[in-house]
């Protein structure tokens, strides 16, 4: 039988319903939104629009609004549960009270994934940015040799490495300072693309989104597949169910408004810069919005504008998605699935200093050695199998937990979360044979490490074991803040 965990264990252990273990609740629901718009809006859309439209053309907006819908069928799955589970583990925790540990450590494996290789994507993104900002300001780049990792020219990606060590300072101060900086910053680059918006519809052109899909539906599907991740991010907001003021209610509001707002926000962005200059000369091009800019305002000063929300906007992400990875760690520490350096919460400052410094670490290597364009598609088909793992487990919650109280309701039910498997299903279809293949092995090798490590030291296997004492073991299940 699999081991799983009740939603009541999983909230009581956590502790939050009170306060969570030495975790303070200080997020309400405006830093939420600003929190899931800060972990969405950044690489996805001032880096990665080319590469959509270099797949999609102008049918990119379609490509957007498909990726949309399978995060839509998602967030209302994220949603029920993150109201009923209000719990930092997030995806991780969802799975272990809906399908099992096993399959709870393999999501949690997943997410390592997900929040790696976006981040440290996120951070080598944020290094074209500066330079373009450098340059807009005062007419200078940053040595190849210092920006650029091996594989593009370069010898170590230096910006890359000092915003990913900005955002561990900023987390392991405190998480009302990262929550005010993180709203912050998720104000200033809505702005600034709402203005992009104004500037790209003033030098509209019809015959610029002509021909509308140059590559057909092949091209549509290629692009949604680029395009969703664009959207990874927005299940961070989950991971601060423990640190929110009334998380039952605040966190599936914030979800389903990030999604509705990032979406609007994404296709009126690809519509602007396609309609201003046409769909070639966005496709495949570095820092496509600030080019926009330039050519519709005859003007470097515009351009400097974007770049710097961009510097802003894929700093922020940095940010929210290692405070993500974070909790996530947290919580599967608890749980004795991963060293228990990751659940130790400091004191003073109320947040995980040793796990937060770990995975800066960890992030920073490949973010100044790699590209990381070879397993940006590894990623997305990871994070799709976590998001289908998320809707299945709502329908098992929902025969399982039948009086489980939900602050919100998957509608449609069991439409919906069947439809968003189905839609994750298609997009990993999309990535191709080989994705399949490398996403196989990675999954066999997380096995062994749960084989190896989680399943011996699973504090549920404690809990669970007929030689254990009842009271030491659930003494044992509830870590205390150290």
């Amino acid at each position: 039988m699999p081991r799983i965990k009740s939603p009541a264990l999983l909230v009581a252990e956590s502790g939050a319903d009170r306060e969570g273990h030495g975790l303070k609740r200080t997020m309400g629901l405006f830093h939420l939104i600003c929190f899931g718009v800060g972990a969405i809006v950044g690489t996805g859309i001032f880096v990665g629009l080319s590469d959509s439209v270099a797949q999609a053309g102008p049918a990119v907006v379609v490509s957007f609004v498909l990726a949309a819908i399978t995060c839509v069928f998602t967030a209302f799955a994220f949603a029920e549960l993150g109201g009923a589970i209000p719990v930092s583990g997030s995806s991780y925790s969802f799975a272990y009270a809906g399908l099992g540990e096993t399959t709870a450590f393999l999501v949690g494996w997943c997410l390592l994934l997900e929040y790696g290789v976006s981040v440290s994507a996120v951070a080598v993104g944020w290094s074209q940015y500066v330079n373009e900002l450098l340059d807009s300001l005062l007419g200078l780049q940053l040595p190849a040799a210092l920006s650029a990792s091996p594989g593009d020219g370069g010898i170590v990606n230096l910006p890359a490495v000092l915003v990913i060590a900005m955002a561990a300072v900023l987390l392991v101060r405190g998480v009302r300072e990262s929550a005010r900086a993180t709203a912050a910053m998720a104000v200033l680059k809505l702005a600034i693309l709402v203005a992009f918006c104004a500037i790209g519809f003033s030098a509209f052109k019809d015959g610029n989104l002509m021909p509308f899909a140059p590559a057909g539906l092949a091209g549509i599907g290629a692009g949604t597949t680029a395009a969703f991740f664009s959207y990874i991010g927005f299940d961070a907001i989950t991971t601060a169910g423990e640190e929110a003021k009334n998380p039952r209610r605040d966190i599936p509001v914030a979800i389903l408004v990030c999604i509705g707002v990032v979406t609007v926000l994404y296709c009126a962005v690809a519509l602007a810069a396609i309609g201003a200059v046409g769909g070639d000369e966005v496709g495949g091009r570095p820092a496509a919005l600030s080019y926009v800019v330039d050519r519709v305002t005859g003007s470097g000063i515009g351009g400097g504008i974007i770049a710097f929300g961009a510097v802003v906007a894929i700093a922020s992400v940095v940010l929210a998605v290692m405070y993500g990875q974070s909790r996530i760690l947290m919580s599967m520490s608890r749980d004795g699935l991963v060293p228990r350096v990751f659940e130790k919460v400091s004191p003073r400052t109320a947040t995980p200093v040793a796990g937060t410094l770990i995975i800066a670490v960890v992030f920073a290597v490949p973010a100044a050695f790699s590209s990381l364009d070879s397993v940006v598609n590894l990623c997305t088909i990871g994070t799709l199998a976590v998001m289908a793992a998320v809707n299945i487990a709502v329908i098992a919650l929902r025969r399982r937990e039948p009086d489980l109280p939900r602050t919100f309701r998957v509608p449609l039910y069991p439409v919906l979360p069947l439809l968003g498997v189905a839609f994750c299903l298609y997009l990993m279809y999309e990535t191709g044979r080989t994705t399949w293949i490398q996403f196989a092995v990675f999954l066999a090798a997380g096995l062994l490490v749960y084989l190896g490590y989680g399943r011996r030291n699973s504090r549920m296997a404690q809990v669970t074991s007929p030689d254990a004492d009842a009271s030491e073991a659930d003494a044992d299940a509830v870590p205390q803040a150290v």
